[in-house]
């Protein structure tokens, strides 16, 4: 089978939620079948200390990738401020759909398409739905697979709800409300023209049924290679917090700030020596206060994040936006850490409280559920045991691939 992955960034090395399923779904069907991906590329450094400046892992990584699939690549748009507020005073259509509209982009699918023939083409996420003109004009017309990695209108709604508690944050909670209900009709639309649509969860999948009364979501959930992420050693004297993801993610912004303000403290009034990693590149403005703060680091781009979660004495999922599942919490679990997280964080994941992670939503419960891990090494390795098991039986990529391959043929 010829397959064709239309993605937002390059996928390897995947260091981000986007490029690690993308990464994970490729590789995996790379073994049986002929994969192609078309992506935007940027030259540009994401942070400080990025992987750009090494140009001897810029090769290694181009040969991984060249090795494993073709790759054809378009220049990322680029997208002003002020040209964004001008597309959300004049059109109708939500910031997504217009972040990565490309002419480069479209003039190279048509190109491809018209001299190759795909069996199917994947679209990775709905800032590509843009492309589903070019797809939808081919002929011979390949099956078109839309792969929603967020359910985007409802993390929208969650960020407008969250922020509406906060006064500072209306002009936020403004922002998401309109997004929100454009949302609700474009991935709508996106999910009743293509031919298959794809979610990572039952939760996902329930809430775009919503949107298209009658159409049927399939799950492939988020995975990992667990090889990968070797069980670490226990630290019975470390009282390090690890929290990995994204720092300009909004979700992952508000995790941060959430804990370090109202969870934090209470932790440090229990356990003084307590240190927070809030490990990812390009941390917001909105982070800045936390460096002031001795008890937190916020690392900026980071090669590997395994050396960082080994440290842990305790991995965090605090956070209070959001859909989809979180790669953070699988990258935990497979390095057989404890794990402390709010429900909507664990959201998507059959785990049960208490046996392959904690949950908690309220400051003083969070804060409770962190400090009795840090006290009980025992109890942390039973639960990091029990959450490596989780993985390696549901959520390795080798489960997970021959579900997608099913999708195709379906």
């Amino acid at each position: 089978m010829k397959i064709l992955f239309l993605t937002p960034q390059i996928p390897y090395p995947p260091r981000q939620g986007a490029a690690l399923r993308n990464w994970g779904l490729i590789s995996g069907l790379a073994h049986r079948h002929d994969v192609a991906i078309l992506s935007f590329v940027s030259g540009m450094r994401n942070d400080s200390a990025d992987e750009l400046t090494d140009e001897e892992n810029r090769e290694g990584s181009a040969d991984i990738l060249h090795q494993t699939c073709r790759v054809e690549t378009v220049p990322l748009p680029a997208r002003s401020l002020s040209g964004r507020l001008r597309d959300l005073l004049i059109t109708r259509q939500p910031d997504m759909a217009l972040r990565l509209a490309s002419e480069a982009y479209a003039r190279c699918l048509a190109d491809w398409l018209a001299r190759e023939t795909f069996d199917v083409v994947q679209i990775g996420g709905i800032e590509m739905a843009p492309y589903l003109d070019g797809l939808e004009k081919a002929r011979p017309r390949p099956l078109i697979v839309f792969d929603n990695l967020n359910c985007e209108y409802l993390l929208q709604k969650r960020a407008f709800l969250t922020d509406l508690r906060a006064p500072r944050r209306w002009v936020g909670a403004a922002y998401s409300f309109v997004q929100w209900q454009r949302l609700r009709c474009y991935e709508a639309q996106v999910c009743r023209r293509a031919d298959r649509v794809v979610a990572v969860s039952t939760k996902d999948a329930a809430m775009l049924e919503d949107l298209v009364p009658g159409m049927d979501v399939s799950v492939v959930p988020n995975g990992i290679e667990s090889a990968a992420y070797s069980v670490a050693i226990e630290q019975k004297e470390s009282h390090i917090l690890v929290f990995t993801g994204a720092m300009d993610f909004r979700p992952n912004v508000d995790a941060v700030l959430w804990f370090a303000r109202y969870v934090l403290p209470l932790i440090q009034a229990e356990v003084p020596d307590v240190h927070l990693l809030a490990v990812g590149q390009r941390p917001h403005r909105r982070l800045e206060p936390l460096r002031a703060d001795p008890a937190v680091t916020l690392t900026g781009w980071v090669a590997e994040t395994q050396p960082y979660i080994a440290r842990a004495a305790v991995c965090i999922a605090p956070l209070r936006i959001g859909g989809g599942t979180r790669l953070k919490l699988l990258e935990a679990m497979a390095m057989g850490k404890a794990l402390v997280s709010t429900r909507l964080g664990a959201e998507g994941y059959p785990v049960e409280d208490g046996r392959e992670l904690l949950l908690a939503d309220a400051p003083e419960a969070f804060a409770a559920a962190v400090v009795a891990l840090l006290r009980d090494p025992e109890r942390r390795i039973a639960l990091g045991r029990n959450a490596r098991t989780f993985v390696e039986e549901q959520y390795d990529w080798r489960h997970i691939v021959p579900r997608l391959e099913a999708v195709y043929v379906s």
